[in-house]
């Protein structure tokens, strides 16, 4: 059992510290373009922001997933990697289908995968709304800014 959560909190440390490594570099890429999100017209923008961070969301989910199934397979629990890759998917959206499962001795492993699906899908929406709500914040702040300039000159 201990070995069990031994495996799964280190697969829940590589797979939090890979999403929250991208969403630092995916944060720095929307720094440096910020002079061009906060120019008109917003909504193209807009749609490129939510594109591009639902993308990068999708990303992390598979590179989740991928990791967990090179996991079970280096650890012999499944015979096909189609079968360590399905199994790591369903368990980690939290889907549950039952129709693969894992033997009584890794069980625990599992469950792990499952809560760490749940707390990276958590995390990969809210740093997507989050990425909305700033950068839609501040292309309200500088068109109010842009139309008080204009009132004074």
């Amino acid at each position: 059992m201990l070995h069990q959560i031994a495996i799964g909190s280190l697969m829940m440390l590589i797979t939090v510290s890979f999403a929250a490594t991208t969403a630092w570099a995916l944060e720095a890429m929307f720094v440096r373009s910020a002079r061009w999100l906060m120019r008109e017209p917003h909504g193209p923008k807009m749609l490129l922001l939510v594109m591009a961070s639902a993308l990068w969301a999708l990303g992390m989910v598979t590179a989740s997933v991928w990791a967990w199934a090179i996991c079970f397979r280096l650890l012999d629990i499944f015979h096909t990697m189609e079968e360590a890759v399905y199994f790591a998917l369903v368990v980690y959206t939290t889907l549950g289908y039952g129709d693969i499962l894992l033997s009584h001795d890794w069980r625990i492993l599992g469950g792990m995968a499952a809560a760490n699906g749940l707390l990276n899908i958590g995390f990969l929406t809210a740093m997507m709304v989050e990425t909305l709500r700033q950068t839609r914040k501040s292309q309200i702040e500088a068109r109010r800014l842009k139309a008080y300039s204009n009132l004074h000159l």
